[in-house]
């Protein structure tokens, strides 16, 4: 039997989207942008997807765009920024972004911008006096992501968006939603009003890979980045991808029909989890333990252990996790995350975050109980740093 426990990767489509999704996939095929009868379902089907994801996210249906996924909408977001703002030349955002934020950081400083990466404490929390201090005249653009994909801490979105506004209402502020859109409270007229620009994917929330979203406040200066098409009101070119969007809609009103008890069953799991490692394994410490996670998120860290062996292990098992990202699983390189918050070393190397869905049984995470304290136990024979007659570190 396979146990997933790695769904802040992706999760697996539920069965009512795929019903959803169906009738687009076969006899409702025609372009949404088509004019004969036969496509109006289509194009109406489109429409209301967009209107049940505005109504989620508190804001109007013009100001939701569809993409192919978050990293699109951050692309989108970023080089769209900058090509309409040629006057400012500096970006703030944080030491632990996703890559698909970060590498277009990177990029922009290759042509000549200047990016502030603010740095974290030990628990994976945003520094507040170097994310002021780092706000200065010509700063464009501020991305800060809602909710760390490897650790789960929760960044403080509202209190960082209007610290933004009070310094210069001129900063645009681009939230990076992909872990955090139908888990955690989202709304772009209320508590998120500050931020002007937000990304997200379908595939984190039980809809299909290959489909996202993508806010753009009314007024916010941001040029168009997928040239090529009227679709979009003009905004982003490309024919849209109905079957997965009416996905994505039908995903979204499933989760917030059941959100309440989803989010407390499986925050339950993950602290039985949690609790059971911590009790079962001496010399392992929970990274960002001390600050606000995702309810679905538990990061191990395990120390004199490596974590390519351990997931290996679990592997061999049917155990799902990871060791971080899933866009950077294939670098050898310790976890930029963990590294930003000076995880020490030797537990930095042999970190596993487990990841759970409301699809994730109690058995699921009973397995992994069973399993886990073997794993490193096995793994900790074969560590020259760790002492057998003890039972202790070298």
């Amino acid at each position: 039997m396979m146990i997933y426990l790695d769904n802040n990767a992706t999760t697996m489509i539920a069965p009512e989207v795929r019903e959803a999704m169906f009738p687009f996939l076969q006899q409702e095929y025609f372009n949404p942008s088509s004019m004969y009868e036969a496509a109006r379902p289509v194009r109406n089907a489109l429409e209301s997807a967009r209107q049940t994801i505005a109504e989620h996210l508190g804001t109007q249906p013009p100001e939701l765009l569809f993409t192919s996924c978050a990293t699109e909408s951050v692309n989108a977001a970023f080089f769209g920024t900058v090509r309409a703002n040629p006057h400012r030349k500096h970006i703030v955002t944080t030491a632990v972004e996703h890559p698909a934020v970060l590498e277009v950081c990177k990029e922009l400083q290759r042509e000549g911008y200047a990016v502030s990466f603010v740095g974290v404490d030990r628990q994976g929390n945003i520094d507040l006096g170097e994310f002021v201090r780092e706000l200065r005249a010509d700063t464009l653009l501020v991305a800060v992501m809602h909710a760390n994909n490897e650790t789960g801490v929760i960044f403080p979105i509202e209190r960082l968006a209007s610290i933004v506004k009070e310094t210069d209402p001129e900063i645009l502020f681009l939230c990076d939603a992909t872990q955090s859109v139908t888990k955690l409270p989202i709304d772009l007229n209320g508590n998120f009003r500050n931020v002007d620009l937000l990304a997200f994917s379908g595939h984190k929330f039980h809809a299909p890979k290959g489909v996202g979203g993508f806010f753009v406040r009314r007024g916010t200066r941001c040029r168009t980045f997928m040239i090529g098409g009227h679709q979009e009101s003009g905004r982003r070119g490309g024919t849209e991808n109905v079957p997965f969007i009416v996905g994505m809609a039908r995903a979204i009103e499933i989760a917030a029909a059941t959100h309440d008890a989803d989010i407390q069953r499986i925050e339950h799991l993950r602290n039985k989890l949690e609790s059971a490692i911590l009790q079962t394994i001496s010399h392992v410490e929970i990274n960002g333990a001390g600050a606000p996670r995702m309810p679905n998120t538990l990061n191990v860290a395990v120390h004199f252990v490596e974590g390519e062996g351990i997931l290996y292990q679990l592997s061999e098992l049917g155990i799902c996790a990871s060791s971080g990202s899933a866009c950077t699983s294939g670098s050898l390189e310790p976890s930029h995350v963990l590294t930003a918050m000076d995880v020490p070393f030797t537990a930095k190397h042999g970190s596993v975050r487990f990841s759970l869905s409301r699809y994730t049984t109690e058995a699921e995470v009973d397995g992994v109980i069973e399993e886990f304290p073997g794993i490193i136990a096995r793994l900790r024979r074969l560590s020259p740093y760790w002492d057998q007659a003890t039972n202790q570190p070298r």
